[in-house]
């Protein structure tokens, strides 16, 4: 493994109506923008077709969690040929072992896991997270494709539908730093106090993101965390990204 802290990035694949700010994203990327790097790819158009499927069909939320895993790893593909210095890993055994920045294809969840509930209560940022914590990473990085209401707590936005319902969850598990990076706004929130991680997450000044694909602008420190779970608020973007 890479020496130094490793970040789980969530690109979003809803950044697939925005090829230019796609590429932007993805060359920064590879050029190392972030560091030890693992890339989680949102289901984007791919995963649009299991709802759009489920919907006609009338199959379980089980399957189409599993069909909603190979949208990820589709998009993994799209991704990886769009920027070819961004290689696929397909497990999280392989994701840690990776020396440099690497695409996540989950395909190796699809035959459950224990801490994943099969449904659309878990979509690519609640598997950020988890891939996050599996990893040790010191932070998770959510790249969304728009800004949407701040002053939020993870349960708000999940009570808004601007994140998955398990997300906060999720969020209350993961010792490290969350940063959701949209299109106009780069902001942090701190790891909860009630988990102790292995390491400290690193913290960059906003202007030194490169991956948020637009100057920063309205950045700012979450305040102290909430009762909600963890602290802070956060600029976000409405997503459909199933996972």
């Amino acid at each position: 493994m890479a020496d130094g802290p490793l970040s789980v990035i969530k690109v979003g694949g809803s950044l697939a109506s925005d090829p230019a700010r796609l590429r932007a994203v993805l060359a920064s990327l590879a050029d190392g923008g972030e560091g030890h790097a693992v890339i989680v790819p949102g289901g984007g158009p791919f995963a649009d077709t299991v709802r759009a499927s489920q919907a006609s069909l009338g199959f379980s939320d089980a399957l189409a969690h599993r069909l909603a895993l190979g949208a990820m790893g589709q998009m993994a593909e799209v991704l990886s040929e769009l920027e070819p210095r961004l290689s696929i890993v397909r497990s999280v055994e392989a994701a840690r072992a990776h020396d440099g920045v690497c695409l996540w294809d989950p395909v190796g969840l699809r035959d459950g896991h224990p801490d994943i509930p099969e449904s659309w209560d878990v979509t690519s940022d609640s598997l950020a997270l988890w891939l996050a914590g599996a990893l040790g990473a010191t932070r998770c990085v959510l790249v969304k494709s728009a800004p949407c209401p701040a002053d939020a707590s993870p349960d708000h936005l999940a009570g808004l539908g601007l994140v998955d319902r398990a997300f906060p969850d999720f969020a209350r598990a993961f010792a490290g730093e969350i940063v959701l990076c949209g299109s106009d706004a780069i902001s942090h929130s701190p790891p909860h106090p009630d988990v102790r991680g292995p390491a400290e997450p690193r913290r960059k000044a906003p202007e030194a993101t490169a991956i948020a694909g637009a100057p920063p602008r309205g950045c700012r420190s979450a305040p102290a965390p909430q009762d909600e779970g963890v602290g802070g608020v956060f600029p976000c973007a409405s997503e459909d990204e199933a996972a």
